[in-house]
């Protein structure tokens, strides 16, 4: 009788784990009838340089269809973060559809990488170094972490609540992104690469890539080898894995969606960023709905997102 108990223990047990374990999958295409509004920025942007986003979108196509060797690279980054190729190529696709023009020849990218070796760079504020000014004592409680997701999580969230649009110490500091303030040398809004990615995510992503990847871990105190990080695309691509994987892994663990077929979605979070906050509110709307008895929402792609779903067929063939 005593091992019986046990049993029916042990298995209500695997079964309230399994149940924790579970998340709802999200089924792929668009949840919008109709592509979400393009931001005014993005617009204007692309009217600068006189061209249109569907012209954007058939040369970044053409840059995929044209070169084999750079489809073998998405595929073998996707597998070594195991994600389908198809989330790679929708931020890719996202990222210079509603940005920055792609190159027409992936060698461009190599020579703007060698590029950044000979520049001075500095990530800084005012002429304070990041490097000083996470030695504030605001930053104290992130002192602890060793790995780099939660570190520069930690400092990012400070930055909100301490400095962001506030007065310290007499010093006035902006209303913007730490990312905008501190990691960007040349201009606001910047990011580079096949993958347009920006040095803060890269430096969250720095030890999941040298786990799984072996690359070097990045150093913020060497902002130009960051850069030839952000712009070599065999380099840069396991960094784009690594950010997609940690978006999917997010909202697994904490808003229970599984996104993995649904490379829209991991777009869209590609595109705005902070995927654990983003999952935490996704599961606090649900956890009210859930309270007042009704349906609980599925996440939901923005624009860039719509854009590689609309776009997925013809993008899958050439895979």
């Amino acid at each position: 009788m005593k091992k019986l108990i046990l049993v029916i223990l042990g298995l209500t047990l695997a079964a309230t784990l399994f149940a924790a374990d579970a998340a709802t999958l999200v089924p792929p295409g668009n949840r919008n009838a109709e592509q979400p509004d393009i931001p005014g920025a993005s617009s204007r942007r692309t009217q600068a340089t006189n061209t249109t986003f569907q012209a954007k979108y058939r040369k970044v196509y053409a840059l995929l269809q044209n070169d084999p060797d750079l489809r073998g690279k998405i595929k073998k980054a996707a597998a070594a973060y195991g994600i389908d190729p198809m989330h790679i190529v929708g931020a890719i696709v996202g990222e210079h559809t509603y940005n920055v023009d792609a190159y027409d020849r992936l060698q461009t990218y190599y020579v703007k990488a060698i590029s950044y070796l000979s520049s001075k760079l500095s990530f800084a504020y005012e002429g304070e170094d990041i490097t000083d000014f996470v030695q504030r004592p605001e930053f104290k409680k992130c002192a602890g972490m060793s790995d780099s997701y939660d570190l520069w999580e930690c400092r990012e969230q400070v930055w909100n609540h301490s400095f962001r649009g506030k007065n310290v110490g007499g010093e006035d500091f902006p209303d913007d992104r730490f990312g905008a303030t501190f990691f960007q040398p040349y201009y606001a809004g910047q990011t580079f690469g096949l993958g347009q990615l920006n040095p803060l995510t890269a430096l969250q992503m720095s030890d999941l890539v040298h786990k799984v990847s072996g690359l070097p871990k990045l150093d913020v105190s060497d902002p130009n080898s960051v850069y030839k990080t952000i712009m070599d695309p065999d380099l840069t691509l396991p960094y784009v894995a690594a950010t997609i994987r940690k978006s999917i892994d997010a909202y697994k663990s904490i808003a229970g969606f599984d996104i993995s077929g649904n490379p829209g979605l991991t777009a869209t979070l590609y595109n705005v960023g902070n995927p654990e906050q983003r999952a935490y509110a996704l599961k606090a709307e649900n956890d009210k709905r859930h309270a007042a008895g009704e349906p609980e929402k599925l996440p939901e792609e923005n624009y860039y997102g719509w854009l590689v779903n609309d776009k997925l067929p013809e993008l899958k063939a050439l895979f």
